[in-house]
């Protein structure tokens, strides 16, 4: 008869702190090469490290912190946190925390909660709208403040399910970019957790009992298209574990001449005859009517 080894509870705290720094480190590691990959932070950068109050965004501040220490290099880290004014937000958490951590913070406020209840219809999805008007409010913010460089917290989960998200619903093949330039061209938006796994991110809290605010405030939905999307990505994961990170991979091994999009790449100019004239749609239509 086989009989279960009980391990003692010194033992049993000795492997969950071993298991506890293995994420710490593999997270670090990520990050770094994240910074070092797409070139995210340079010396005398002003990072605004943009704090929800969810598992992500601590995570990313922590694991910067950690870095800034060890870095080569100078560059501040300032926490922002933007206060809708949602009914019950815990105000003092966010302050308390960063306050104790002795981490330059700002908290903007702004209600954005009233004007996306008055605009969006009953029983929409508040997500779309309430995401445009907090990022206006920090762009603003951040270039007040001398900010040039804006950290988020989506990691590689978040890109992965974005990727299938636009494939499906919006007919684009993109992803949210490790690191982008707004569309006016005035900030820089970087992704330090691009490489990161959001079950690494979960057991990191967890460890680190961060004092979560969960995102249920306004009383909205969960992004429905998302949350399908993430239980395909699940699924897929179980039945074919490594399947989410080689979708990943892909993302950064992009063979345009292998695509459609004519545009990104000149199809029509393969092959042709150089002094030979091009046809638009219309003309070539035209030339060759069907039936």
């Amino acid at each position: 008869m086989n009989e279960h080894v009980i391990a003692p509870p010194a033992l049993r705290a000795d492997r969950v702190r071993h298991e506890q720094g293995k994420v710490q480190q593999r997270l670090r590691r990520a990050v770094g090469k994240a910074i070092a990959d797409f070139n995210m932070i340079e010396a005398g950068d002003r990072v605004m490290v943009c704090l929800s109050g969810g598992k992500d965004s601590y995570t990313l501040l922590d694991i910067l912190l950690a870095l800034k220490k060890k870095a080569p290099i100078d560059f501040d880290l300032i926490a922002v946190n933007l206060d809708q004014k949602q009914p019950d937000f815990p105000e003092h958490i966010l302050p308390e925390y960063l306050t104790a951590l002795g981490v330059p913070f700002h908290i903007l406020e702004q209600d954005t909660y009233s004007v996306v209840k008055r605009v969006v219809p009953e029983g929409k999805t508040m997500c779309g709208l309430c995401s445009r008007l907090r990022r206006g409010s920090l762009y603003t913010w951040a270039a007040a403040n001398g900010i040039t460089k804006i950290a988020l917290g989506h990691h590689r989960d978040d890109i992965v399910e974005t990727l299938f998200l636009n494939m499906f619903f919006g007919s684009k093949l993109k992803a949210m970019p490790p690191k982008l330039q707004s569309d006016d061209g005035a900030h820089i938006v970087i992704r330090p957790l691009a490489y990161c796994r959001e079950e690494d991110i979960t057991r990191y809290a967890e460890a680190r009992a961060f004092p979560i605010i969960p995102c249920n405030l306004c009383g909205s939905q969960d992004h429905l298209q998302r949350r399908a999307i993430k239980q395909m990505l699940h699924d897929w994961e179980r039945a074919h574990p490594g399947r989410v990170e080689n979708v990943f991979r892909s993302l950064q091994n992009v063979t345009l001449s292998h695509l459609a999009d004519p545009v990104a790449f000149d199809f029509a100019g393969l092959g042709s005859k150089p002094d030979a004239p091009r046809l638009s749609a219309v003309e070539w239509l035209m030339e060759n009517p069907a039936g």
